[in-house]
């Protein structure tokens, strides 16, 4: 079965595009990557995603206009995974740009995706699988992080704990020990408070390289009032996103320490609070090995002190050792998941999610006739015969 994988993430740069071909052995799911594309917003579509996130104001007309231009991106992003998988697949995900997370008391409440996926039925003539996060809610779940599926899969096998650390906006980890249920939450900021100095400060999307931050020192006074946030207390399951960690969040740090802090030492400080919440992490699951992926792996700066922090206790090294390119990562994630949905198959890990039940995830939206041998017979009638009257029995 062939799926075309779509992601973009809490930093909202641009869409992660795959295609990759799934065989099931007996207990053993194989994954062939077919290829993969980034593919960039432009600078207007970026401010517009960036409009709408907390602790902006925005109107439901915003919100409709960008879920529609989002759907446009996502439908031309799904064709070029389509070209990828040599010009046939059976299926796509898109599970939508997140704008909101709704959080109360640690328990989240609702959260939304925008990315009008009939638009990219449309476009690709195939099953769309959108809104993967609700159904886990539903259940009670956190709805994130979904990665740790995939995870627990691609790491079975070892009997010493092994994480896998994704560093995009939000730092995720999923930690893999024989015999035990797999974890994963939301660490912290990975990118998130960097990208956002860098809008702030730059004017560009990131720090590239973790260049300024190689020309930094570390502030003390402002990396402590960093990392005084509560929510690096609170225990698993817990997610977060950019509704916590955003530019009036540094903002307000940064005005609290009553004088100023040199750009560079912001973005040195800010790497070491990621590598360090991340660092703390995975000492805490005495893992032997961590497997990263994402942006992040491309910061130099964060990716030094990361291998400094797990030096002589943990092995750090990327998923492309292990056949998955670090930047498609998510995307290869969540193409996995739609083989599972499509095959009747929960996605979520109630023990990373807290929910009450594993759920099957996501809502499919058609593309044209029914195409599964059955499919839509099930009440008597021939599939893809449309009525022309209806009538009611006694």
């Amino acid at each position: 079965m062939k799926i075309v994988g779509l992601m973009s993430g809490t930093s909202y740069d641009g869409v992660d595009v795959v295609a990759a071909e799934f065989t099931a052995d007996g207990d053993t799911l194989w994954l062939r990557p077919l290829g993969h594309r980034g593919l960039d917003h432009d600078r207007e579509l970026r401010a517009a995603i960036g409009s709408v996130l907390p602790p902006a104001a925005t109107t439901i007309g915003a919100v409709c206009r960008l879920d529609n231009r989002l759907g446009e991106v996502f439908a031309d992003a799904a064709a070029v995974g389509v070209e990828l998988a040599g010009g046939r697949v059976d299926a796509v995900v898109s599970p939508g740009q997140t704008v909101f997370h709704w959080v109360e008391e640690g328990r989240v409440r609702g959260t939304l995706q925008l990315g009008a996926v009939a638009r990219v039925a449309a476009r690709v003539g195939v099953p769309v699988l959108g809104d993967l996060r609700s159904a886990d809610v539903a259940a009670g779940g956190q709805g994130a992080p979904l990665v740790p599926a995939f995870d627990a899969l691609l790491l079975a096998g070892d009997e010493a704990p092994r994480a896998a650390l994704n560093l995009g906006g939000i730092a995720n980890l999923t930690v893999v020990a024989a015999g035990a249920p797999v974890l994963g939450y939301d660490v912290g900021p990975a990118n998130a408070l960097l990208d956002a100095a860098a809008r702030r400060f730059l004017d560009a999307p990131c720090d590239r390289d973790g260049a300024r931050a190689a020309a930094g020192r570390v502030h003390p006074a402002l990396l402590a009032g960093l990392l005084a946030e509560p929510y690096y207390a609170a225990p698993a399951p817990k997610s977060t996103g950019k509704e916590l960690f955003h530019g009036r969040y540094l903002d307000e740090r940064l005005a609290a320490l009553g004088a100023p802090v040199p750009v560079d030492d912001v973005f040195a400080t800010l790497t070491e609070l990621t590598a360090r919440v991340v660092a703390e992490a995975c000492d805490r699951h005495r893992v032997a090995e961590v497997v990263a992926a994402g942006g992040g792996v491309r910061n130099r700066s964060l990716w030094r002190r990361l291998a400094a922090l797990g030096a002589g206790r943990w092995r750090l090294r990327t998923t492309d050792e292990l056949g998955i390119p670090a930047q498609a990562k998510e995307a290869y994630a969540f193409a996995l998941l739609g083989w599972l949905s499509w095959h009747g198959l929960p996605g979520s890990l109630p023990s990373v999610t807290g929910a009450a039940r594993a759920a099957v995830l996501g809502s499919w939206t058609p593309a044209g006739p029914p195409h599964r041998a059955g499919h839509g017979s099930a009440g008597g009638g021939v599939a893809g015969v449309s009525p022309r009257r209806l009538r009611v029995r006694d």
